[in-house]
């Protein structure tokens, strides 16, 4: 989401939305975290575009991290009810969680990145084999 464009900002009747909204992308985050977890010990199995599109999904959806911070925000200064503001407290965990697991995300495919096909391909075969022997060592192969 550019920077230029204006926040839509939502009526409180709109709160069940946002709510469906922040779990939806929590859950999704949750699931894309094990996703790329998977690929930790295997980086290879990973091109560029595939982290790039991870990395501009996971940056773009810290946008929106912050947009959703400064709706229920806003929310909490319109005298929610009760129940609304327990909703809000609720929100306000979910969407902290999110922030932390796209943080993760995000550093993941940082470190995923410095061994995508494109990054084994660009090696030398000097480069290669002092990579395995140093894989092998390290997982106690000798």
């Amino acid at each position: 989401m550019p920077k230029t464009n204006q926040v839509n900002w939502q009526p409180i009747s709109q709160m069940p939305l946002i709510s469906s909204m922040i779990d939806t992308a929590l859950n999704d985050t949750r699931e894309h975290l094990g996703t790329l977890s998977k690929a930790k010990d295997r980086p290879h199995v990973l091109d560029d575009a595939t982290i790039d599109r991870v990395d501009r999904v996971h940056t773009e959806q810290m946008e929106f991290i912050d947009i959703y911070t400064r709706q229920i925000a806003r929310w909490r200064t319109e005298k929610p009810s009760a129940s609304q503001a327990r909703e809000l407290d609720r929100m306000e965990k979910q969407n902290q969680q999110l922030r932390g697991v796209t943080a993760d995300v995000l550093t993941l495919a940082r470190e995923l990145r410095k061994g995508t096909i494109e990054r084994v391909l660009g090696m030398s075969d000097l480069e290669l084999g002092i990579q395995a022997v140093l894989a092998n060592r390290s997982s106690g192969r000798r």
